[in-house]
């Protein structure tokens, strides 16, 4: 695959994971809905605000281009937060938390390859 096929590649992996969360994460954070089946968890309501919104804002830095390395790292911890406590709870369908955690971790591995090759291209040029 050439690097430009894998540049757009990535950059659509990019853009559907990040939309995708984003939209997930508002809901999560604001349906009311999504307040009230929470509630049934027992734990308080800061904590699912917190994840969410911690989720938002790091999904937006994974589709801004100069920020999605940080925003995917970022979104990586908050995921991982999310399964954690998923786990703890005795919620084991974190099968989808883990899938994304695989997809965007190709994207920020794949970008950074993709940035240090145009580096040492830059360099000997």
């Amino acid at each position: 695959m050439t690097r430009n096929r894998l540049s757009v590649a990535l950059r659509i992996l990019q853009w559907v994971l990040g939309v995708i969360i984003l939209v997930e994460s508002l809901r999560f954070a604001l349906a009311p809905m999504a307040a009230h089946a929470f509630a049934k968890t027992g734990l308080p309501n800061f904590v699912r605000l917190t994840l969410a919104w911690a989720e938002i804002a790091a999904a937006v830095l994974f589709l801004v281009p100069r920020a999605a390395i940080a925003g995917g790292r970022f979104l990586i911890g908050v995921l991982i937060a999310a399964i954690v406590l998923h786990l703890l709870h005795g919620w084991l369908d974190v099968g989808g938390l883990v899938v994304y955690i695989a997809a965007i971790w190709t994207v920020v591995v794949g970008k950074s390859s993709l940035d240090s090759h145009e580096e040492i291209k830059g360099h000997r040029t």
